[in-house]
């Protein structure tokens, strides 16, 4: 039997033996965070298990329709020892935010991640960086376990994926992300209402934010490098939270002759958080690796501090250099 599949049964089993479960996605929930951890916690409770499932940060509103959305807790205070923990969908442990402590208080640590790169951490490390998702990965998982798929668990696999795959235009798309698709589909999801609230259902908090994004736009003279900003007095003026500048940097992205699109969002003074999306063929995950950061070939982060314009011609140059490399 191949070592990936002995993982998954190693995985498996060791759900099977628990008990009490924790699952925790990373800080800033993606469509495959919540997604994932919500169908996997989902059929740990048909199962029988006691299970806490967990965020760092708030559930944001465009996934609140997700069956099983309003039983993610937020805080990490108060609650006992599990048997097993199961980080989900991050690449280091950090990015567990106040959860991070479960890790010294879990019997077994289990790690289900997608992310080239990351770091190795707990018991049981599990990484498929050749998966689009970690949806793809629970899935094989719930597979493996004594419960059988249902609607509400393939709705929330779908939504894993199809948010990670940006809707299956990105390059990490295969022929099993397409057949896995297909299999939640035949469970009787409804795909078109799915992607309708996901994309076509924006409040005007994220309208009004994308109007002043889109102000700060700026591309260079070669015209393959794009970027945008926004500052925290911008959000707060606005009203706006950290969800509603979610899919922006598809905007610069979707401009023609642009491979590089960049989105430069300030956390804390002087502090940003930068996305990174690539369109053919530079590998982003190599560029923010410059910056401390990391991800997929098409889609990276990091984090940069300092004077905003310092920091901008600084990923700029890097750019450049990549762009240039990649082509000679």
């Amino acid at each position: 039997m191949p070592e990936r599949s002995k993982l998954y049964f190693t995985v498996a089993e060791t759900l099977r033996r628990a008990r009490n479960i924790a699952l925790c996605g990373h800080v800033m929930p993606d469509g495959d965070c919540l997604g994932s951890v919500l169908a996997l916690g989902r059929a740990l409770k048909i199962m029988g298990k006691e299970v806490l499932m967990l965020s760092p940060d708030p559930v944001p509103e465009m996934y609140a329709f997700l069956p099983g959305a309003s039983e993610i807790t937020v805080t990490g205070n108060g609650y006992k020892a599990v048997d097993v923990f199961v980080s989900v969908d991050c690449s280091v442990p950090d990015r567990l935010g106040c959860h991070h402590s479960f890790l010294e208080r879990a019997g077994r640590v289990i790690v289900l991640d997608h992310h080239a790169g990351a770091t190795v951490f707990g018991h049981i490390y599990l990484n498929e960086p050749g998966y689009a998702a970690a949806g793809e990965m629970v899935y094989e998982l719930l597979r493996l376990l004594p419960v059988s798929l249902d609607p509400e668990m393939a709705a929330c696999l779908y939504v894993a994926i199809i948010t990670d795959t940006g809707s299956f235009r990105y390059d990490n798309t295969g022929p099993q992300t397409h057949i896995r698709v297909a299999e939640l589909i035949k469970l009787g999801i409804d795909a078109a209402r799915i992607n309708k609230l996901l994309y076509e259902e924006k409040s005007l908090v994220s309208m009004k934010v994308l109007g002043r994004v889109l102000q700060s736009l700026r591309i260079s003279d070669c015209g393959r490098v794009a970027w945008m900003s926004v500052r925290q007095d911008t959000l707060r003026e606005l009203n706006a939270r950290n969800e509603h500048v979610d899919g922006v940097i598809n905007y610069p992205r979707a401009i023609k002759g642009v491979e590089l699109a960049l989105f430069y969002r300030e956390i804390e003074a002087n502090k940003y958080k930068v996305s990174l999306r690539s369109k053919y063929f530079l590998d982003v995950n190599k560029l923010a690796a410059q910056f401390g950061g990391g991800g997929h070939q098409r889609a990276a982060g990091c984090i940069m501090e300092g004077d905003l314009a310092e920091i901008q011609r600084r990923m700029l140059e890097a750019a450049l250099t990549a762009l240039k490399d990649e082509h000679t």
